[in-house]
C-alpha cells in the first residue's frame, strides 16, 4: 500500500529533518557499540573454533543444544535465580523502609542519604577483597562469632554459606541508589494525601499501606527490574571472593560466561549463554515497560 502525501510530507517536514539530524550521532555511535556488538554476540553463538588461523565455523544451533542438555547450566541457571531472588527481594525492603524513615528526618536526611550511598560508588573489586578478609576463616566474622560462644563456620568454603556472603554484599552494593530512588519517589506523592488521612483518623501504618505503597508502584517497578538487571550480570563479587566455588555452589551467568570464554576459549558455547543472558534482562525491560504503561493509563 502506497504511503499518503501527508505522511510522506511528515517525514520530511523541516521539524522532522532536524530531528534526524541532530538524533544521527547518538544513533551512529548506539549502532556501533550496542547494535554491532549485540549482533556479532548472535552470529558467533551459532559458531565454534578460535580466533586463530584455524578460524571459526558455523555449527547452527549445537552451541544451544549444548546448553540446555549441559547439566551444568541448569545448576548456574539455579544458582543465578537463588542469587537473584535472594538480593532483589531486601535491596526492595531495606531501602523503602530506610527512605520512609529519612523522608521524616528532615534534619540529618542529607548527611543519611549521602552515607547510605557510599557503598554504590565503591570499588566492587576493592569492596570484594576486604569482604574476603572479613569472612575468611580466621577473619573477623568467626572472631566475633567465637567471641559470642558460636562455632567459627567456614564462609567461603561452604556450598550452604558462600553464597549468602555475596547476596549480603550485593544488597549492601545496592541499597544507596534504591534509597535515593525511593526518597525521589516518595517527594512525588502530594502531602495533602496525608494530611486527609490524618484527618480521617489513619495511623502511620495505614499511611503506608494505602498512600505511600501506591503513590510508589511506578518507582517499585523501576527498582525492581534495575535491581534484577544488576544483580544478574554480577561478576565481580563472584570472581574476587569465591572464584565460582565451592563446588560450583556460587557460579552464576555471567562468571560462567567468563569462564567459558576465557578460560576454556569455546567462544561460540559462551556466546550461546551471553545470548540467553541478554533474552532474561530484555524480558524484565519489557515487563517493566508494560507496567510503566498500565499505571499511566490507570492514572489517565
Amino acid at each position: 500500500m502506497a504511503s499518503s502525501p501527508g505522511s510522506r510530507k511528515q517525514l520530511l517536514d523541516q521539524d522532522a529533518i532536524m530531528a534526524w539530524i541532530f538524533l544521527a550521532p547518538a544513533l551512529l555511535l548506539m549502532g556501533v557499540f550496542i547494535l554491532g556488538p549485540i549482533l556479532y554476540l548472535f552470529y558467533l553463538s551459532f559458531t565454534q573454533g578460535s580466533f586463530t588461523r584455524s578460524g571459526i565455523y558455523g555449527v547452527g544451533l549445537n552451541n544451544y543444544f549444548r546448553l540446555f542438555l549441559s547439566p551444568d547450566f541448569w545448576q548456574i541457571l539455579l544458582n543465578t535465580a537463588y542469587f537473584t531472588i535472594a538480593t532483589v527481594i531486601p535491596s526492595l525492603i531495606i531501602p523503602l523502609a530506610l527512605a520512609v524513615l529519612l523522608d521524616r528526618t528532615f534534619a540529618l536526611r542529607d548527611i543519611l542519604r549521602t552515607a547510605y550511598f557510599i557503598p554504590s560508588i565503591t570499588s566492587l573489586v576493592a569492596v570484594g577483597l576486604g569482604w574476603r578478609w572479613l569472612f575468611q576463616t580466621q577473619g573477623p566474622v568467626n572472631h566475633l562469632l567465637t567471641q559470642l560462644g558460636f562455632d567459627p563456620i567456614p564462609w567461603l568454603s561452604s556450598t550452604t554459606w558462600a553464597m549468602p556472603v555475596l547476596i549480603l554484599l550485593s544488597i549492601w552494593k545496592q541499597l544507596g541508589f534504591n534509597l535515593v530512588v525511593f526518597l525521589a519517589g516518595l517527594q512525588t506523592i502530594p502531602q495533602s494525601r496525608y494530611e486527609a488521612a490524618q484527618l480521617d483518623g489513619a495511623n502511620p501504618w495505614q499511611q503506608f499501606l494505602y498512600i505511600t505503597l501506591p503513590g510508589l508502584q511506578p518507582t517499585m517497578v523501576f527498582v525492581t527490574v534495575t535491581t534484577a538487571i544488576f544483580t544478574l550480570k554480577s561478576f565481580e563479587q563472584v570472581y574476587v571472593i569465591t572464584g565460582g566455588g565451592p563446588l560450583n555452589s556460587t557460579n552464576v551467568l555471567v562468571y560462567y560466561i567468563y569462564e567459558q570464554a576465557f578460560s576454556q576459549f569455546d567462544f561460540g558455547y559462551a556466546a550461546a549463554a551471553a545470548s540467553i543472558l541478554l533474552a532474561i534482562a530484555l524480558v524484565l525491560v519489557y515487563i517493566q515497560l508494560k507496567l510503566f504503561e498500565e499505571n499511566e493509563s490507570i492514572n489517565n
